[in-house]
């Protein structure tokens, strides 16, 4: 009976100590090349946006165009009432003519003066003030012919024409609509082939592309950096084509150190618009030789985050750590934790430091873990 007892007691034993084991899941953490995406918030803006406004003032007649047309430079746009400026042109030509028979008559004069004054029959003061009478008259022959000019430039101006090539707007005005001379815009024309990108990006993570750019050596022959964007729209998708970044702001913005940046974007058919939002990412940049801890094994508290790890002794152990970007599945590490180091992925709840666990090793292929799920830094700017 004794030894019974003792064979029931110790059998009895080890399924209460194996009873207190928390099962969980873990695997080893990943140091590799992890390649990064920034990803910013940006909207498109036209490479030129012109608002066209007449040079004369007058209601317009005629519209020869249709509401966000594709134009060419020089195609008339509007036609604006012209029948006081073809009176203006009447008007100074009369007074040129006028002006032309006044300075005729002077010149006859001071003919005659000079024969009478070689004659001893006038003053040199009459001649000289008849070489100024034919000098004003000049004057004024010249100003009338200025005046014909101008009122023949005003009548040009009564036809709009476009400034540039490109798409015009759905705000243009109606026949019939008062125009103010450099005041009333009519319309506007802007260019979307190709378009560009703005948006801003931070202090340190415009020295990650930069230094990046110095490692692979992807400078352009005049020796700046050329970093690739691609832009994701509003409704999730991903614009076919690459972009270039042509243009960075010579400073950052004392408040927000943010930088604002100009990528050109290829739009040959014309799909991105003006005013459009978009998500704009680099591509190319790599976190080299980065650790990585899957985004589920990280807890928060508070402003700290901590992992639980798998000590050397079978139980758990909290490990604080200071997160870097993310990177599909995984957040870069940039301190806390070493390749060495096995973490703890799912069997998470309620679990603190210093359990005795179950442990069963798995890969990221068997919890879907990936890189290249959206893989992007949002700037939270």
């Amino acid at each position: 009976m004794l030894a019974t007892s003792i064979m029931l007691a110790g059998c009895g034993s080890e399924p209460q100590e194996t009873a207190q084991k928390v099962p969980v899941k873990a695997m080893k953490v990943i140091q590799q090349d992890a390649p990064l995406t920034y990803s910013y918030p940006g909207h498109l803006k036209g490479t030129d946006d012109v608002e066209v406004h007449s040079r004369v003032s007058g209601s317009i007649m005629e519209k020869y165009f249709k509401t966000g047309d594709e134009v060419s430079v020089g195609t008339p746009l509007y036609r604006i009432d012209s029948r006081q400026y073809e009176s203006a042109i009447i008007e100074a030509e009369a007074n040129l003519h006028k002006a032309e028979a006044a300075l005729r008559s002077a010149q006859d004069e001071l003919a005659r003066d000079e024969m009478l004054f070689s004659e001893k029959a006038i003053s040199e003061q009459s001649l000289v003030n008849q070489r100024e009478e034919v000098v004003a008259n000049q004057a004024t022959v010249e100003s009338q012919r200025a005046a014909v000019q101008k009122a023949r430039e005003n009548l040009n101006d009564t036809i709009v024409y476009a400034p540039m090539s490109g798409r015009l707007s759905v705000d243009d005005v109606a026949v019939g609509t008062y125009a103010t001379a450099g005041s009333t815009k009519l319309v506007s024309i802007g260019s979307v082939d190709p378009i560009y990108a703005q948006f801003s990006i931070s202090e340190a993570e415009y020295l990650n592309i930069l230094s990046e750019a110095y490692k692979k050596g992807t400078w352009d022959e005049a020796d700046n950096y050329v970093p690739k964007i691609k832009i994701i729209l509003s409704n999730g998708d991903e614009y076919p084509l690459e972009g270039d970044v042509t243009a960075v702001d010579r400073s950052f913005k004392d408040k927000s150190a943010s930088l604002t940046v100009n990528a050109i974007l290829r739009n040959p058919r014309g799909v991105l618009l003006p005013g459009m939002f978009a998500r704009v990412r680099f591509v190319g940049v790599t976190a080299k030789n980065a650790i990585l801890v899957p985004q589920r094994a990280v807890q928060q508290l508070l402003e700290e985050s901590f992992v639980l790890v798998v000590g050397p002794d079978g139980k758990s152990v909290s490990r604080n750590v200071v997160l870097g970007e993310k990177v599909g599945s995984y957040y870069i590490v940039k301190s806390g934790l070493t390749v060495n180091d096995t973490v703890i992925v799912d069997g998470l709840t309620n679990l603190q430091s210093g359990k005795d666990l179950d442990v069963t090793m798995v890969t990221a292929e068997d919890m879907g873990f990936s890189l290249k799920e959206s893989t992007e830094v949002v700037n939270k700017s």
